[in-house]
């Protein structure tokens, strides 16, 4: 397949670029490079723009003959989702939109999207099912949702196809070294805990009255290597004539912040520094998946997702790469 990855110079997209050339697809990134790294995709062709840019997207897809689209392309902090929702539907929903109106005018028909568990709230049941009630407590998981919506409404319309990955939290790093999670500000769990251990600024631990069994909020964390071979499956799915399709993507296996602290305490080998703080808005106190229906339709499985796997491919990216990306590259 001749692929186009929106977002594929950032954290998630990168990893999924390298999962489709190892599969042998043939990869090109659009990505305006506000969040991602030129570093990260290698020798990958990039076009540097934004997904609104309707006329460059088109001349991509067009001169590329580009088959399907995987698209990451978002902004995803929830508590900035919160202060300022504008920037999150304008970037994720109208960016959205105006790459779905470029596809449908160049005849391209497949699209696999980044969708998140944000979509569905504070959870009603756990695990939480495909099927479970949509109703986003933040502006991410609302514009995430509106362009789910508007996916079928594109099929009905236009015969689009697509598969929605509804994944839970991304962690970890690639088990070869070669790719990693590198944001400015830093925003995730685990890297921030693995720099506190090492001397870095005392972790801020977001609530500590949440209704779970130590206070602290539960996630379900699935290796970013694990989500990349989902959205490879996606894609086979769709080439194989597959319909239009929503899945959970997660382990089932959920890990509160505090046994995040004491694992990532133990791979490090050293105590990570932490202090409290108050509530976030928009967290949900506990987010895990159950994630038959992937296993059982595309036959993905979460082979590296155990916490201390995760966490010591994590710590041993950022040891190997202190100053991310842009510091490899100009110490080279």
């Amino acid at each position: 397949m001749r692929v186009l990855v929106t977002g594929g110079a950032g954290y998630i997209g990168s990893h999924a670029v390298k999962a489709l050339r190892t599969a042998g697809h043939a990869v090109v990134v659009l990505d305006d490079l506000s969040a991602g790294h030129r570093e990260a995709i290698g020798d990958v062709p990039l076009v540097e723009a934004r997904i609104h840019d309707a006329d460059t997207v088109r001349a991509t897809l067009r001169e590329h003959r580009i088959d399907t689209v995987m698209h990451f392309a978002a902004w995803l902090t929830v508590s900035e989702s919160v202060r300022q929702p504008a920037k999150y539907y304008e970037n994720n929903l109208v960016g959205s939109l105006s790459l779905l109106e470029a596809m449908t005018a160049e005849g391209v028909g497949q699209l696999v999207f980044s969708s998140t568990c944000a979509t569905y709230g504070e959870p009603v049941a756990l695990p939480i099912t495909e099927d479970h009630p949509q109703a986003p407590v933040n502006a991410y998981g609302e514009s995430k949702l509106a362009v789910e919506r508007a996916l079928r409404h594109f099929g009905a319309a236009h015969g689009l196809r697509s598969v929605a990955l509804r994944y839970f939290n991304a962690a970890g790093a690639d088990p070869d070294g070669e790719l990693g999670e590198d944001h400015d500000p830093e925003i995730h769990l685990i890297p921030l805990a693995i720099d506190a251990a090492r001397g870095g600024r005392p972790l801020q631990v977001f609530g500590l009255d949440y209704p779970t069994p130590d206070g602290t909020c539960l996630r379900d964390y699935v290796h970013v290597a694990d989500l990349a071979d989902a959205h490879v499956r996606a894609l086979d799915a769709l080439a194989a004539g597959r319909p239009s399709a929503v899945y959970n993507v997660g382990t089932g296996r959920p890990w509160s912040v505090r046994e995040v602290i004491d694992t990532v305490s133990q791979v490090v080998g050293a105590p990570v520094a932490w202090q409290a703080a108050a509530r976030r808005e928009g967290d949900p106190s506990a987010l895990y998946a159950a994630s038959a229906r992937v296993q059982d339709e595309l036959g993905w499985r979460p082979v590296m997702s155990d916490l201390a796997t995760i966490v010591a491919h994590a710590a041993a990216w950022r040891a190997a790469h202190p100053g991310g990306y842009r510091a490899d590259h100009q110490a080279r």
